[in-house]
């Protein structure tokens, strides 16, 4: 009941906070007034003076791809260039070396896509300069650009017989300034309160109050512990459903997380900005209906997500009671699967954190997922391959919820005999080619990406595990790739050329292919005209197209990826039955 209740609480904060955050973000995305526009009005000013932007130019969706597209490619040059010559820039204390070019390529393309894949440890290997002014201000920059492709669609819905869809860079700078910096302040100074550590003073060496003998006979006394501008990059990889930890340990690291409080504050964060954009989109289409609709069907398969892992993981394993033997619950101890979770959050808080980071593109973790029982695992893995669409990336979850919604009218009105609607406008074979795109990019980067990394023999010196999962480990990876994720297994090295590349050249498929595709959406509806709803239309709004847009949800990633699964998590799972 104690577990119970826990969930219920987080559920309840994220929803309360949710619904007014949204109606801000529809008033800041308008345009409209709101409590900061006198304070940052002139800033924003200044930064269509300084970029030589029209803020009132309105583009079509060519430009606007072209501008998502160049923006995007130069961030990449520049965040892989710094990545190699870290060592020639100021604030590294520690004097690292610049990483190899399969790294920087890796890393940047990680950052840059809103992945934040990380296939190195950050105190090791990246300096102050390159965590705070590369990774922190592409975590700001990269979850922008995914808003701003997400109105640009709203847009395209909601205007009639017009070839502009909004303008890419005012979109860019009124998601940062006005949302993302203002709530990455709030959070930081709460972090900051509880612990997480925001300094540039050289690592320190400590004394260990226990001293730790070697196999070779001597000790070790004293740690190095790291420091560096850590609360500024935790807030916004939290609240722009990045992931990338400053410490290798990630969530799960002290510093990063250090008591209950943050771990609150910052698994609420992972979501906060996704639930509110569902209620931003039905008020920018007047009609909150709408935004309930999409809000209901996410917040069903997160649910059953949640429900799933919980009860796996609170169950633990047969080897792990050996079969009934042992009862490994006690007076402070619940039971269930506690291998590779915090102590201080136990399975609750724990399983809520992944099913949060993995419904959303985020891939910061509190816990060991390589520890999990097979199918709680498995819950993970799926959420990533199912697109991330409840509640998925900052901007990016939403437009590629409506997408599946587009699917969801096409194939109810194949039912019925009429022509689709959304929105009051028609759904013709233009919108459903670049749909499926959207619907399709993540399958085919994910079971492509880990078929050819199955087939190669390199690949088993990267695991940590063999037999099932072992493929597990390898499958995650690309999932989390494919899936603009992050976060992974933790027990597979990923940091190779091959995956490197491979897993860098995935996240860019599965992150700007679904994004032209969704402004072409948005360019083709907005010069489209309205139609008017007659008896025969298929409400978007009720229980039956909330239950048919999950069930669609769930079919495509369970036709693309069961035989998958079935080669890990669910083979794994019948192997400890046996």
């Amino acid at each position: 009941m104690n577990s119970v209740l826990q969930y219920g609480l987080y559920i309840a904060i994220l929803v309360l906070l949710a619904i007014p955050l949204g109606g801000y973000i529809a008033k800041v995305m308008r345009g409209e007034k709101v409590f900061l526009t006198r304070v940052l009005a002139p800033c924003e000013r200044g930064v269509y003076r300084l970029l030589r932007v029209k803020q009132e130019e309105d583009m079509g969706w060519k430009k606007y791809a072209g501008c998502a597209l160049l923006f995007s490619a130069i961030c990449l040059a520049v965040l892989m260039v710094l990545h190699m010559i870290q060592n020639l820039l100021p604030l590294n204390p520690e004097g690292l070396p610049g990483t190899s070019w399969h790294l920087a390529f890796n890393t940047a393309a990680s950052f840059v896509t809103n992945t934040n894949w990380q296939a190195y440890s950050g105190e090791a290997t990246l300096s102050y300069f390159t965590q705070m002014m590369g990774l922190t201000v592409q975590n700001f920059v990269s979850a922008a650009v995914g808003m701003a492709v997400l109105f640009a669609l709203i847009r395209g819905l909601t205007r009639v017989k017009q070839n502009g869809i909004g303008n890419f860079w005012t979109d860019v700078t009124r998601s940062i300034l006005y949302i993302l910096i203002p709530l990455s302040i709030l959070v930081s100074l709460a972090l900051i309160s509880q612990g997480v550590v925001q300094n540039f003073t050289p690592y320190e060496t400590v004394t260990l109050v226990e001293p730790i003998a070697l196999e070779n006979g001597t000790q070790v006394t004293q740690q190095i512990v790291p420091m560096g501008p850590a609360a500024s990059q935790v807030a916004i990889k939290q609240l722009g459903t990045n992931g990338g930890g400053f410490f290798g340990a990630n969530s799960a690291h002290p510093f990063e997380n250090p008591t209950p409080l943050s771990n609150l504050m910052e698994m609420i964060s992972i979501l906060v900005i996704p639930v509110a954009l569902c209620f931003t989109f039905g008020k920018c289409v007047n009609d909150k209906k709408q935004g309930v609709a999409i809000f209901l069907a996410m917040m069903i398969i997160l649910l059953g997500a949640l429900t799933v892992t919980a009860v796996q993981e609170q169950g633990g394993t047969a080897q792990l009671e050996q079969d009934g033997a042992v009862d490994i619950r006690g007076e402070n101890q619940a039971g269930g699967n506690m291998e590779g979770k915090e102590a201080r959050f136990g399975i609750a808080t724990s399983v809520t954190w992944t099913v949060f980071t993995t419904s959303a593109s985020n891939g910061s973790v509190n816990s060991m997922l390589d520890s999990y029982t097979p199918i709680g695992g498995m819950i993970p893995l799926l959420l990533m391959e199912l697109g991330e669409v409840a509640f998925g990336g900052v901007g990016c979850g939403l437009y590629g919820m409506l997408a599946f919604a587009i699917l969801t009218v096409f194939i109810a009105g194949l039912m019925v005999g009429r022509t689709p609607e959304y929105l009051g406008k028609k759904i013709e074979p233009y919108e459903m080619r670049m749909a499926m795109l959207i619907c399709l990019a993540t399958p085919v980067a994910i079971l492509i990406g880990s078929g050819i990394a199955a087939f190669l023999p390199q690949t088993a010196q990267s695991l940590n595990n063999s037999g099932a999962h072992g493929f597990s480990e390898m499958l995650y990876a690309y999932s989390s790739a494919g899936g603009n994720n992050g976060s992974a297994f933790a027990g597979f090295n990923a940091n190779t050329p091959f995956f490197n590349v491979s897993l860098g050249l995935s996240m860019l498929f599965v992150r700007f292919v679904p994004m032209v595709a969704a402004l072409a959406i948005a360019g083709s509806m907005a010069r489209k005209k309205k139609v008017a709803v007659s008896a025969g239309t298929l409400s978007t709004s009720n229980a039956m197209f909330i239950g048919l847009l999950i069930g669609i949800v769930l079919l495509v990633g369970a036709l693309s990826f069961f035989p998958a699964l079935s080669l890990g998590p669910i083979a794994e799972f019948v192997q400890g039955m046996a």
